[in-house]
C-alpha cells in the first residue's frame, strides 16, 4: 500500500497488477472478468427479450448465479489442486478459481432460481447460458493480466510475437489464453446468431450446445498447457475430465430432447402437429406480466394486447 500512495496521487492511480480507487487496489484481473460478467447479463436480457420473456428476470438470476459461480469455481480448483486443498478456500485474495467449478455452480444456482420462480428453466437457459462463452471469452484476458495459462516454450524465433506467443518468465510461450479467447468467441457468435433468428423448439438445445462447445474446447487445449495451469490432483487431470463429460452430456441433452420432442411434436426440430415455436407464450417470473410491444421481440403481442397499450405520446406528461 506504500508504493500505491507513493505514486503521488492517493486516490487514484495504477500499480503494477491493476488500479487504485481511494487507496484500495483492484486487479486488472478482477476488472475483466467483472467486465464480462457485466455484457454477459445485457446480453441476456436482450436475447430474453428477443425470446419472448421478461428481460428483468436476469436480475434475479445473476443475483444469486453470480456468486455461486464464484464458489463453484474456488471450491472446484481447492478440490482438484494439490497446491490449494481444501483448507485454502477462504484465503483471501483467491488465487484459483476454476472456469469449469463456476460452471457447474451457476448453471445449478440458475435451475434451482427457475425451479422456485415456477420459470422454464431450459427457456430461460438457452437465453443465458450461450452468453456464458463470451464472458469466457473475455475472462481470459485476465490471464494475460495476471501471466498465466499459456502453453510450451515456442523456439521458433519466426513465432515468437504476441498474440500468438506471448512472453513469460524470460521466454515466449504459446498463449492458450488467446486461442481460447477467440474460439469462444467464434462460438458464441453461431450460438447467438441462432439464437437471435430461430425459435422453433425444443427449448434447452442451445444450452445443450454450449456444453458441446465448450466442453469440447477444453478437452483439446488442456493437455497442451503448461503442466503448472492444469488441475491435476491425484494424478488425475480434472479440468480434462469434466470438459470431456461436459461435452458428453451436451451431445446426450440434445439428442434427448429431440427424441422427446419428436414424440409429442413427430419433428425432432420444430413440431408438425401444432405450434412450431418454443417461444410462443410470454414467460416471466411476476404473476399477470404482459410483453411490451418493441420490435425485438420474435413475437410481439398480438393485436389486441398491442391495441392495450398506450401510445408513447400518451405516456408522456
Amino acid at each position: 500500500m506504500s508504493q500505491l500512495l507513493a505514486s503521488g496521487n492517493p486516490w487514484f492511480g495504477t500499480y503494477g497488477g491493476g488500479i487504485y480507487v481511494f487507496t484500495v487496489p483492484i486487479q486488472y484481473y478482477a476488472i475483466v472478468i467483472v467486465a464480462g460478467m457485466v455484457i454477459a447479463a445485457v446480453l441476456s436480457a436482450l436475447l430474453m427479450k428477443r425470446r419472448n420473456m421478461d428481460p428483468n428476470f436476469i436480475f434475479t438470476l445473476f443475483i444469486f448465479c453470480i456468486p455461486t459461480a464464484i464458489i463453484g469455481a474456488r471450491l472446484f480448483s481447492c478440490l482438484t489442486d494439490p497446491a490449494l486443498g481444501i483448507k485454502a478456500l477462504f484465503d483471501f485474495p483467491w488465487a484459483g478459481l476454476s472456469i469449469t467449478g463456476g460452471v457447474i455452480g451457476g448453471v445449478t444456482a440458475g435451475l434451482i432460481v427457475c425451479l422456485v420462480c415456477k420459470v422454464d428453466f431450459f427457456r430461460a437457459a438457452d437465453c443465458v447460458v450461450v452468453n456464458i462463452l463470451i464472458a469466457q471469452a473475455i475472462g481470459r484476458w485476465g490471464n494475460y493480466f495476471n501471466g498465466e495459462v499459456y502453453g510450451q516454450v515456442v523456439t521458433n524465433p519466426a513465432l515468437q510475437w504476441f498474440p500468438f506467443a506471448v512472453f513469460e518468465g524470460g521466454q515466449w510461450h504459446y498463449a492458450f489464453f488467446f486461442y481460447e479467447s477467440v474460439i469462444n468467441t467464434i462460438g458464441w457468435a453461431i450460438l447467438f446468431t441462432i439464437s437471435w433468428f430461430k425459435k422453433s423448439k425444443p427449448n434447452g438445445v442451445l444450452m445443450f450446445s454450449y456444453f458441446v462447445w465448450y466442453g469440447t474446447v477444453r478437452s483439446i487445449m488442456e493437455p497442451f498447457r503448461d503442466p503448472e495451469f492444469i488441475l491435476q490432483g491425484g494424478g488425475v487431470m480434472w479440468s480434462e475430465l469434466f470438459a470431456i463429460l461436459l461435452a458428453g452430456m451436451g451431445i446426450i441433452g440434445i439428442l434427448v430432447l429431440m427424441i422427446l420432442n419428436f414424440k409429442k411434436e413427430r419433428a425432432f426440430i420444430g413440431s408438425k402437429t401444432g405450434d412450431a415455436c418454443g417461444i410462443t407464450n410470454f414467460l416471466s417470473s411476476e404473476k399477470g406480466a404482459e410483453p411490451k410491444p418493441s420490435k425485438i421481440n420474435m413475437i410481439p403481442p398480438s393485436p389486441a394486447k398491442a391495441a392495450e397499450a398506450p401510445p408513447k405520446d400518451a405516456q408522456k406528461p
